[in-house]
């Protein structure tokens, strides 16, 4: 799964990298916890081009009764989103790509959970492949944009830490999930694969990962001993 991660990047970077226009100027995150607020790349029916949407992450089925439900729905497994009621719609219609520079898991033998940082490309943003939906607030009439992130199999590097990681897509495979025409699930469900180990690179942060209110540079920097 993908529980917390991190995009520490300006609003220039973000343009130059996934050719988008106009993005947001963020906050650099260290920490992103399910319920925060979450960069994403979304091309809606009638665009050109995709640009940069600011959702909630857990995602709220238009027919829910309240929000709370998101909290259960941060990640939806690719192998079978197409089926399940909550995600249906959204993986034919509504995809969208979760933006990040990192991600965290936690190696979970031994007496204490030991967090790692997975990074792309020596710390290059990057799009995990999400869907979203929109929910109105049947008593305030609020609207609520909100995204899962879609899992996958492990890779080779993750594979000792964790058996599943985000659903990463870049090039091809970034622009076939963006586009709104692509609606053949077999051509969709053939994206959803392990992201190149070879890629990727991780090593050991601090356990102060561990508490989503703490976020600051430190995070994501290497340790030898993570107490």
């Amino acid at each position: 799964m993908c529980g917390r991660f991190a995009l520490n990047v300006s609003a220039e970077d973000l343009t130059r990298i996934f050719h988008v226009g106009g993005a947001p100027s963020l906050p650099r995150r260290f920490n992103i916890a399910p319920t925060q607020t979450v960069a994403a790349l979304r091309r809606l029916p009638g665009e050109a081009a995709a640009s940069v949407a600011l959702l909630r992450w857990g995602l709220v089925p238009s027919w829910a009764k309240d929000l709370a439900i998101g909290n259960k729905m941060i990640n939806a497994r690719g192998e079978t989103a197409a089926e399940k009621p909550s995600f249906r719609k959204p993986f034919a219609q509504q995809r969208c790509a979760v933006l990040a520079t990192g991600f965290y898991e936690w190696d979970q033998k031994g007496p204490v959970k030991r967090p790692f940082l997975f990074r792309v490309h020596k710390g290059e943003p990057f799009a995990m492949a999400g869907l979203w939906d929109r929910w109105k607030n049947p008593e305030s009439g609020e609207i609520v944009e909100s995204c899962s992130i879609v899992t996958t199999e492990a890779n080779a590097l993750i594979q000792p830490i964790h058996d599943r990681m985000p659903l990463i897509l870049d090039g091809y495979g970034l622009a076939t999930w963006l586009d709104p025409q692509v609606k053949d699930r077999e051509r969709l469900q053939s994206l959803v694969r392990p992201y190149s180990a070879d890629a990727m690179d991780t090593y050991e942060v601090s356990r102060r990962v561990n508490n989503p209110r703490v976020d600051d540079p430190g995070l994501a920097e290497p340790v030898a001993d993570a107490s």
